[in-house]
């Protein structure tokens, strides 16, 4: 029983397990911040700009049954605004994050060749050229 008892608490405390529930929790927050920006900022713009149509109630009845494919769009539509709006911000960090790097000096720096080194390849350069013109 000891046993299993160490075997879990090396499952539930290990470093991948913590990481996991650390970003649910700030996936969480971040997902209600994205859908206030998108139910409370964007969408009012865009029902201005449709003419304050509400496309959410629309329905359609068939029988006895309602089918509710206004609700259908307005999900599709938040969908797409929220892809958009999490694409803009993963743009937006990913261009600070290079221009940070590049700043740093940590992308495509350029190290500087000791004089001592460079001697020495060209030296091999200059004997590679005469072992060739010596093999012609």
């Amino acid at each position: 029983m000891k046993n299993f008892i160490e075997e879990f608490k090396e499952f539930a405390f290990k470093g991948n397990v913590l990481d996991l529930a650390v970003g649910v929790v700030i996936g969480s927050a971040f997902t209600a911040i994205v859908t206030s920006l998108v139910e409370d900022i964007i969408m009012p713009v865009v029902g201005i700009v449709i003419g304050g149509h509400d496309i959410s109630n629309l329905s359609l009845k068939i029988g006895n049954t309602t089918l509710a494919y206004g609700a259908f769009l307005q999900a599709i539509i938040n969908f797409l605004l929220i892809a958009f709006v999490v694409f803009m911000f993963i743009k937006i960090i990913n261009t600070a994050a290079a221009k940070f790097k590049k700043e740093t000096g940590e992308v495509g720096e350029e190290v500087e060749i000791p004089a001592a080194e460079q001697y020495l390849k060209e030296i091999r350069d200059l004997l590679a050229k005469e072992n060739a013109s010596l093999e012609e």
